[in-house]
């Protein structure tokens, strides 16, 4: 049995704390260029002097009130750690599983692939759980039996997902639709509600969900497949503030176009055509090991070939005119990032 360690040394750092994260036009990432800093709004969030940026202040009161914190890891503190991996027969996942093997930690095979599931728990030393991500009580079983064979979970990397493809959103079957909601958005809510507790026990940790541009920006080519992953964006953001208080980071990467099996022969023969790289799995999983041993939190991680993952960074809305202006909502309606403005 494994009893609980930190992976390092040092506070959780929520999206605030970011200041040298840099807002890419997302459009201009997609086609391989370098633009400079997007333009924020012009208008205050919610009244407030100035827009947040989506870069709000430090949460008040989290990381000061656990100084301890979520830890800074080295490349050999990993050592012992358990990390339960999605999708860890193929693609992202088996990277992603063999990186975090290579640095000492113990891993769990989740995937519903029994058959590549198992082979890749054997290259890994670990261990193989079949699971459907968008069943709830495939979780409950799985998180069960890896608490048992390993004595707990230190990391989660919410990886599993699928594409519809198919561009008309008239032509998409209810079962094409049901399947991808399944495995890219209900795979990654039940996942966290389901390893939360787990390691909470082992006084903290690190989960990671794949996002990918198509969360954000506009991606034409799968519409339902943008939704589910804009929609990991979306959680994996608002759920930072609470997870930080459990000493649990929580982070999105989101890669452009990787070469995985996920990329259909079709899309791959288009990339191909046009002379357009496929980033490597193996940059990804650096990136995923990089979010793991970190202390940043609720960040969208954008990922393209040939530069350092960086956390992009959303631009304020416009905050309200009239007898609302200056305002902020209060505790139970407003955003935290909101809160933080609060003079």
């Amino acid at each position: 049995m494994l009893g609980p360690a930190p992976l390092g040394y040092g506070p959780v750092m929520t999206a605030g704390d970011n200041a040298e994260a840099t807002q890419r036009h997302p459009d201009a990432e997609v086609a391989g260029g370098d633009p400079g800093a997007a333009e924020g709004t012009s208008e205050p969030t919610h009244g407030n002097s100035e827009p947040t940026h989506g870069n709000p202040e430090p949460i008040a009161g989290t990381p000061e009130a656990r100084p301890q914190g979520k830890p800074a890891a080295s490349r050999a503190e990993l050592a012992g750690k358990v990390a339960l991996v999605t999708g860890a027969a193929s693609g992202i996942g088996l990277a992603a599983a063999r990186r975090l093997r290579s640095a000492g930690a113990l891993i769990a095979v989740l995937d519903l692939d029994a058959e590549g599931g198992a082979a890749a728990a054997e290259e890994l030393e670990g261990h193989f759980v079949g699971i459907d991500v968008g069943e709830p009580a495939d979780w409950q079983r799985a998180v069960a039996e890896v608490e048992e064979h390993f004595g707990g979970i230190d990391i989660a990397f919410l990886n599993a997902g699928v594409v519809t493809p198919e561009p008309d959103v008239a032509k998409v079957t209810d079962e094409q639709y049901r399947r991808i909601l399944g495995a890219n958005l209900n795979g990654v809510f039940f996942g966290v509600r389901a390893v939360t507790p787990p390691i909470d026990r082992r006084q903290g940790g690190a989960i990671v969900a794949t996002a990918s541009l198509a969360g954000l920006i506009a991606y034409s080519p799968d519409p339902v497949y943008a939704m589910t992953k804009t929609a990991v964006v979306g959680l994996v953001r608002a759920l930072a503030p609470q997870l930080a208080a459990r000493n649990i980071t929580i982070n999105a990467i989101c890669p452009g176009l990787v070469d995985t099996p996920l990329l259909g022969p079709d899309a791959r023969a288009l990339a191909e055509a046009a002379d357009f790289p496929l980033i490597p799995v193996a940059d990804i999983a650096e990136a995923v090991f990089g979010r793991v041993v970190g202390t940043e939190t609720g960040q969208a991680w954008v990922c393209q070939m040939n530069r350092e993952p960086i956390a992009y960074r959303f631009a304020g809305v416009p905050g309200p005119r009239g007898q609302a202006a200056g305002r902020t909502p209060p505790a139970g309606l407003a955003a935290d990032e909101e809160l933080r403005k609060v003079p």
